[in-house]
């Protein structure tokens, strides 16, 4: 059995996910002790920078046609930018260990809590719930994915193992993403930006029976997340110095420090200031 990291990486102009991945891949062989595997669209760019940052650098095939989303940078700043975000579905196909955690680049492990992924029985593990640090913002859409639907799944960090139940489900996500439109319809989601966890929701459903059942089960610990909106303004070892949101909408925030958790930094901006300083 081979464990392992899988990150990916299609940079778009403007936010440096490679950055990202390159960052994520240290504290991920510091807290978890495990190699990283980077999917990325620019294999020279990697090979000729960082190749020792990361124990393999696979070439990303052609992807399907991306999105465009606003990208904000706290509460008032945000730009429309290119979202090259269809590639999560090939991580089963692609990752060389027969043992695999995939995380978003801007999930910032803080912890060894996602080191139990690896040694217990069930071979998909997958967060449903997420603990927002603003605390005060509603959370609905990351309930169910739409008002009377299947329940949300974060695709943000995953863990599954080789196994023929699993090919299976991750070519259904592929089907997903190839047909997007079409199951976008009948699942009646009305935001029109692509979302992976969308797909692994209702990847999740159809596996389920189209009911509720035990194929995906709890990650280890808890997924604590930051919008866009918010500001991340230092990392330092394994505590976040954190600006979120008021619900006021003034151009003020609330301060928040979080230690020992790892924590979904959504805004990309912040995250970059932070590598770079």
């Amino acid at each position: 059995m081979t464990a392992g990291v899988v990150l990916i990486a299609r940079n778009n102009g403007a936010v440096d996910y490679i950055e990202q991945a390159i960052y994520l891949a240290s504290r991920v062989s510091k807290y978890l002790n495990l190699p990283t595997t980077l999917l990325t669209d620019d294999v020279d760019l990697v090979h000729s920078r960082y190749d020792s940052n990361f124990d393999n650098v696979i070439a990303l095939p052609e992807s399907v046609p991306h999105s465009h989303r606003a990208y904000y940078d706290g509460t008032y700043t945000r730009k429309i930018l290119e979202f090259k975000n269809t590639d999560r579905v090939r991580a089963y196909d692609l990752s060389p260990y027969t043992e695999t955690l995939l995380l978003d680049t801007d999930y910032i492990i803080a912890n060894d809590s996602l080191k139990h992924c690896f040694n217990q029985n069930h071979n998909f593990l997958i967060y449903k719930d997420g603990i927002d640090l603003a605390g005060w913002r509603s959370n609905d859409e990351f309930k169910r994915i739409n008002q009377t639907g299947p329940e949300f799944y974060w695709a943000t960090c995953v863990f599954f193992r080789q196994s023929e139940t699993n090919k299976i489900f991750f070519d259904l996500l592929q089907h997903i993403v190839e047909n997007w439109l079409h199951y976008r319809t009948i699942y009646n989601i009305g935001s029109s930006v692509f979302r992976n966890d969308y797909v692994f929701s209702i990847g999740i459903h159809i596996m389920n029976g189209y009911t509720k059942n035990d194929f995906a089960r709890k990650m280890p610990g808890k997924m604590f997340y930051m919008l866009d909106r918010d500001i991340c303004l230092d990392i330092t070892d394994d505590e976040f110095l954190i600006l979120t949101e008021r619900p006021d909408n003034s151009k003020e925030y609330n301060p928040h420090k979080v230690k020992g958790s790892s924590v979904h930094v959504m805004n990309k901006f912040s995250l970059s200031r932070i590598i770079n300083a």
